[in-house]
């Protein structure tokens, strides 16, 4: 009887990893027209960061900035942000269109103007 149950329980953790390891593919994130849009050479990603101190110091000081603030979810902890010249272009998904104020007030702040600051935010649905 102990046996049966300790294959039972074996068995049901085989294949509770395997549901895990290959989800509903209907579920599976699409990030096409994302992508597609990124390989535009004149779009700023995380790869075109300038390496100029002040523009690193941009970027980590508007981070900072976000990661502080705690009511905030992942996503918006997560948009990238890219300096180019003194120049911020803030980009990714975030949950509502007010993470997307708070995070363009942040950035914003840092950089000093709303001039300096690009908005590529999206809300999801």
């Amino acid at each position: 009887m102990k046996c049966i149950r300790v294959f039972l329980s074996i068995a049901f953790c085989a294949a509770s990893l395997a549901v895990a390891q290959n989800p509903d593919p209907a579920t599976q994130p699409d990030n096409t027209k994302t992508n597609q849009r990124d390989r535009d050479p004149s779009q700023p990603t995380a790869d075109r960061q300038s390496n100029d101190r002040n523009d690193r110091m941009l970027t980590k000081n508007i981070r900072r900035s976000i990661m502080a603030d705690k009511s905030l979810s992942t996503n918006a902890h997560n948009v990238k942000i890219i300096s180019q010249n003194g120049t911020v272009t803030v980009k990714g998904p975030v949950n509502s269109d007010d993470e997307r104020r708070a995070v363009i007030a942040k950035a914003v702040e840092v950089a000093g103007s709303a001039d300096k600051v690009t908005d590529q935010i999206s809300v999801k649905q």
